[in-house]
Formats: C-alpha cells, structure tokens, sequence
C-alpha cells in the first residue's frame, strides 16, 4: 500500500511538473486562432512561424546569442573557477565567492537597469553587442558556480604526483584537471545556453531597435492576445532544448553528467 501511495505520489509530481509542456506543445497544432480552444489538429501554425522571415530572424538571433555567449561564458567560467581553485588565500577566495554570486541573487530588472545606463554612459549603441556581453555577464557566474564543486572534489595526491613527475600547470590541467570536469563544464553551458534562451528582462533592457529574441517577440505577441503561433514559438523552444540535452547525453554520457554535478 505505501508503495502504491508513493508511486501516486511521484506519478502526480511529474505530471506536475510536465503537463504543461505536454498541453504547450499540444495546442500548438490547434486549427483555431485562440489559443485556449483546441478545434483541431493543424500544421497551419507552424507553417506560418516557419514562413515569416520576421519569426525566422528573431530564433536566428536567439540561437546565435545563445551559443556565442555559452561558449565564451564556459571559457570565462572554467578559467575563473579554475583560478579560485587556486587561490590560497582563504580571504580573498571567500571575496571572491561572494562576488560570483552577485549576479546570481541580483533581480534581474535591476541587472538589465544597471547594464542598460552602463552601456549608454560608455556609448555603446543598444543591439546585438550589448545583449550578447549583457548574456555573458549573467551566465558566467552559474558556469563557476556548477564547476568549482567538482573541483574541490579532485584527488589531490593525483595532481601533487604529476607535479613530482615534472608536469607543468598547464599539462595537470589539461590530462588531469580538465577531463574530470568536463561533465560540469557541458552541464554549465547547457545551462547558460537555457538561460540565454530564456532571458527576457536583461535582454529588453540591453537591446537596440531591430534586433530581438524570441523572449521579448513572445512578450510583444501576448500584448494583442494568446495565440495559437506563441504555443508554436515555445514548442519550437522546448524541442531545441531538448534535442540539445539528447546530444550531449549521447556524447558526454547522462552518468558523466550527474557525477560530475553531484556536490
């Protein structure tokens, strides 16, 4: 019986959690043009996302902004955490912690507020630049964050005897460090890849005229009702994140992954 209330239980979480993404995706091939009544299936939705060179434009730039800003925040996150991994200093280390997590806590309508008058104080004109740095800023820190555990779980009797073998810094990092994180480092940049995807507040407030993602272009599309092409526009979403974890587990490994994020 106590299985049986806990399989219940379990079974309602999910379906919590994932009805929905399963409704979202659903009513996306509705026939109708309101987005609360189901009148049928239909591909009409998706042919007229697919067809607008205006929709086509904003999820290229969303992507674009989306994977350029993850692989530089991984760059970024790898080698600042790597560099409080090294700090000796306790002090400064914990200043150092603390200052990562800033742009964690931080609202995001004040990070969007604070970058937005630092960007017309210097005179950088609002657009592609300024959302791409504004995406970087943000999605550094939670790149840190995921790796700086598995580093602190390194074998340390490892590293100590490559260095009596006479291997360099860059070599232990490379052969030793590197491979035991590289679960946490895919983990992180999926993460910033999502965030990026997802960000709508920094992103309103860091961009020009002429140049969205589909966070603010969903938010402009709900002011004239819930239609049908939003439900299209998240699905799409949905189906790029998903298929994206879907490769990386086939590359990486789903128990590479969960490991290497285990705290």
């Amino acid at each position: 019986m106590l299985k049986i209330l806990k399989n219940a239980f379990l079974f309602l979480i999910f379906g919590f959690v994932y009805a929905p993404i399963l409704i979202l995706v659903v009513y996306s091939f509705n026939a109708g043009d309101n987005g609360f009544f189901f009148q049928g299936f239909s591909l009409k939705w998706y042919k007229e996302v697919f067809a607008s060179q205006k929709i086509r434009t904003v999820i290229y730039n969303t992507l674009l902004v989306a994977i350029i800003s993850s692989l530089i925040s991984i760059v970024i996150g790898v080698l600042g955490a790597y560099s409080i991994y090294k700090t000796k200093n306790k002090k400064i280390k914990n200043i150092l912690l603390s200052i990562n997590k800033i742009p964690i806590i931080n609202p995001d309508i004040v990070t969007g507020i604070s970058l937005m008058t630092f960007y017309s104080l210097i005179k950088i004109q609002l657009g592609f630049t300024t959302m791409l740095m504004s995406h970087i800023i943000f999605s550094t820190p939670y790149i840190i964050i995921i790796i700086l555990p598995k580093l602190y779980s390194l074998p340390e009797n490892i590293i100590n005897a490559a260095r009596d073998l006479g291997a360099s810094e860059s070599q232990i990092f490379k052969n030793i460090i590197y491979p035991e994180i590289i679960g946490s480092v895919v983990t992180g940049g999926l993460i910033a890849f999502t965030l990026s995807v997802d960000d709508f507040l920094i992103s309103f407030f860091t961009t020009g005229q002429g140049f969205n993602n589909l966070s603010i272009l969903i938010n402009s599309l709900t002011k004239k009702g819930i239609k049908p092409i939003i439900n299209v526009i998240s699905s799409i979403l949905f189906f790029v994140i998903l298929g994206l974890l879907f490769i990386i587990n086939k590359c990486v490994g789903i128990k590479k992954l969960t490991v290497d994020t285990e705290i």
